[in-house]
């Protein structure tokens, strides 16, 4: 009897010796992913963003409230793809200007690296686009590298270089810079005096983006945990010449967005830590203890 049940141990060990690195390997590599239905609300403020209001002619200055909607298009998700779906509303909460901007984007990408993926009718504002880089999220494990991330306003792909690292929330995060050169995004038309110019009548002008964008990125998940948005927006007429600001602030995240974000990256890395580490060890010693306690009785029973 002895000698039986120190073969079912050895078994038993020997079992959880080779589950150990198929659970460390393998099954936290496909547990570890974005989740297809993503749900979430994110807020920013940008103090003293001076913005041209169509309504009122001219270049306003307020306190802007930005809200970010994403979910997740679950039936569109497939193999190593989710499919995202974000809705950002501006309101100007100073002057009581609501909804001074507002824009769409659908976005495709491996939930594993977070690289784009061009499928399923992505798009900006429903214009059609090729998603290129990072988009949501930066991959599992980043590295102190240049990372390409996809800028949804030139509907373009930049670099963003690791700077440095820095704590927020009592986490050690990675940051990184992203500077976007002029782009022109958008050609439109305004009336010539609004504008400064002595011609009558309207006048077409290029809406031309710059700015830079800063990455805080929790290593380990690659998931972002504070984000700051610098954008500078002129009109520029067709000789080039610069007529009026079109949009220029700063967009910080919220304190409680921010600390949202710093738990979901706590809790995901937690996760990771889980599946990584602690359970293939478990399986590793249990295992190993299992298999040695059996050989004891094995051999026990021989010399008897």
């Amino acid at each position: 009897m002895r000698r039986v049940i120190g073969l079912v141990l050895i078994g038993i060990g020997a079992f959880l010796i080779v589950l150990a690195p198929l659970v460390r390997f393998q099954v936290a590599a496909s547990l570890i992913a974005a989740p297809a239905n993503q749900y979430g609300i994110s807020k920013l403020e940008a103090v003293d963003a001076q913005y041209f209001s169509p309504g009122d002619l001219k270049v306003m200055t307020g306190d802007l409230d930005i809200t970010v909607t994403t979910r997740g298009d679950v039936a569109a998700a497939e193999g190593d793809r989710v499919v995202w779906e974000e809705a950002m509303a501006v309101n100007d909460v100073t002057n009581q200007n609501p909804l001074i901007n507002f824009t769409e984007r659908r976005s495709a990408f491996n939930k594993y690296t977070g690289e784009g993926v061009n499928c399923c009718d992505v798009n900006i504002d429903k214009d059609p686009v090729r998603l290129q880089g990072q988009i949501y999220k930066w991959p599992f494990d980043v590295e102190k590298k240049t990372y390409s991330v996809f800028n949804a306003t030139t509907g373009k792909a930049f670099d963003a270089r690791f700077v440095g690292e820095e704590q927020v929330g009592g986490l050690t995060v990675y940051r990184f810079e992203q500077s976007v050169p002029a782009t022109k995004i958008d050609t439109i038309t305004a009336p010539a005096s609004v504008l400064g110019m002595d011609d009558s009548g309207d006048v077409q002008v290029d809406r031309v983006y710059d700015g830079v964008n800063t990455y805080w990125i929790e290593p380990a998940t690659g998931s972002p945990v504070r984000q700051e948005q610098q954008r500078h927006d002129v009109l520029k007429t067709q000789d080039g010449v610069e007529r009026s600001l079109a949009f220029v602030a700063t967009a910080k995240m919220t304190q409680q967005t921010q600390d949202d974000l710093v738990k979901n990256a706590v809790d995901g890395r937690n996760t990771i830590t889980l599946l990584r580490t602690t359970i293939p060890v478990v399986l590793l010693v249990g295992g190993l203890i299992l298999a040695v306690v059996g050989f004891v009785l094995v051999r026990r029973r021989r010399d008897i």
